[in-house]
């Protein structure tokens, strides 16, 4: 019940609606466990399918057809950001914004590639080559064409036929497919599910568009901690692991200390969902998982929580709210004592209040000398932030007074 005790610990404390995780041990599933979930069930994986992409990358590369030092125009010519690398992308060192220009992908039914390519001409840059770390989603749906064109099929057909159908990864899908979780957002003061949307994310598929089960997943973490060299050369494995601008990305691959030792994978998420997967090349040893929520799961910290430690005795597995009594509803809510704000929220059948002083910095902005209010660190770092009349926008992430409705359309810019 070690696994057991373990994800329970995250599902209350992150108020997941649904947690299913696995340990590997030298390669192989060893353990697994859900709470309120079978570990057969399908979840989005989110940008771990950006693992998936790197290397279909890396084997071209391995093949010759193609060098990471190669300007993305050699493969896309005419298109945005052609200036930078194969590498630049693979590793976010290339300045690119951080989102395609337009609604937000993760929430919007995408188009296709020629549609991406003309939204985006380069002009959204937040950087210079080189000049620092800057995630970007967009690249991975660039270098999802680039494979698409290299091996004359779609980037789709490519993952199915050089990476699934070898390592009988059945269960990793484009869409849903039952046993699957219904994504879902909790609320934030009361508890209640709202359905997340299943969104098709169309030529941004590279990025994050997959679904797949603990076992898949297991499987893949296998190729990641070299066990599978007729998938992954462990050279060419050594060098994704290799951190670049930032000591936690190396190319296609996020990087985690956990006790000394280097692991290697990737973090997911997508509206209603969160995924983690990592392993440690030298020993095999990892751990992954997966959630039906949007927030409330720190993805990074998943190795250190599933592997290590004593296991935690805690409360019962949280569970959604179906509603809010009438006494409760008033006073949930942002409340201020003096100057000092805090939270009110319905949870574990009362009220609870939480201090909000003192919570981690997120992002933080800053005004330029043109007046333009630009990110100047966090996730938004170089991106500029438009305020309008009922919101606020920034590479397509939108904050509104309220809680957004899934079910109306985002406001644009």
């Amino acid at each position: 019940m070690t696994l057991q005790a373990r994800l329970t610990a995250l599902q209350h404390a992150g108020r997941l609606p649904s947690v299913v995780g696995g340990v590997l041990r030298d390669g192989e599933l060893v353990e697994t466990a859900g709470v309120h979930a079978d570990v057969a069930t399908a979840y989005r994986i989110g940008s771990i399918t950006k693992t998936l992409t790197a290397v279909l990358v890396l084997q071209l590369r391995d093949e010759g057809l193609l060098s990471l030092d190669d300007p993305l125009g050699r493969h896309l010519p005419g298109v945005g950001y052609a200036e930078l690398s194969v590498a630049d992308l693979l590793g976010h060192t290339g300045g690119m914004q951080s989102e395609p220009a337009g609604s937000w992908w993760e929430r919007s039914t995408g188009g296709d590639f020629a549609a991406l390519a003309a939204a985006n001409d380069g002009s959204g840059a937040v950087a210079g080559r080189g000049e620092w770390f800057h995630y970007s989603n967009l690249g991975y749906g660039l270098l999802g064409e680039v494979v698409a064109r290299l091996r004359g099929a779609t980037w789709w057909d490519v993952v199915q036929q050089r990476l699934l159908a070898p390592l009988a990864m059945t269960r990793t899908t484009w869409g849903p497919v039952a046993p699957h979780a219904q994504g879902h957002s909790v609320g934030h003061v009361t508890g209640v599910l709202t359905d997340e949307p299943h969104t098709d994310t169309g030529a941004m598929a590279p990025a994050g568009q997959l679904w797949s089960t603990l076992a898949d997943l297991a499987t893949w973490a296998g190729v990641l901690a070299g066990r599978r060299p007729d998938v992954l050369d462990p050279a060419t494995l050594a060098e994704m692991g290799t951190p670049r601008l930032d000591p936690g990305y190396g190319l296609g691959l996020r990087l985690v200390d956990l006790d000394g030792r280097t692991l290697v994978g990737h973090t997911g998420s997508m509206p209603g969902f969160l995924a983690s997967l990592f392993v440690d090349p030298a020993t095999g040893d990892g751990a992954v998982v997966l959630a039906d929520a949007t927030t409330g799961l720190d993805t990074d910290d998943v190795p250190a929580r599933l592997l290590t430690g004593e296991p935690p005795t805690g409360p019962a597995p949280w569970r959604p709210s179906t509603g809010v009594p009438a006494w409760a509803e008033p006073l949930l809510g942002l409340w201020f004592w003096g100057n000092t704000a805090t939270e009110w929220r319905w949870q574990d059948e009362r009220v609870e209040v939480r201090a909000l002083q003192g919570g981690a910095l997120a992002y933080a902005f800053a005004a330029g000398p043109d007046g333009t209010v630009v990110g100047v660190s966090g996730y938004h770092r170089g991106e500029t932030l438009h305020v309008h009349d009922t919101h606020l926008e920034c590479a397509t992430f939108v904050y509104t007074r309220s809680p957004y409705d899934p079910r109306a359309p985002i406001p644009g810019p």
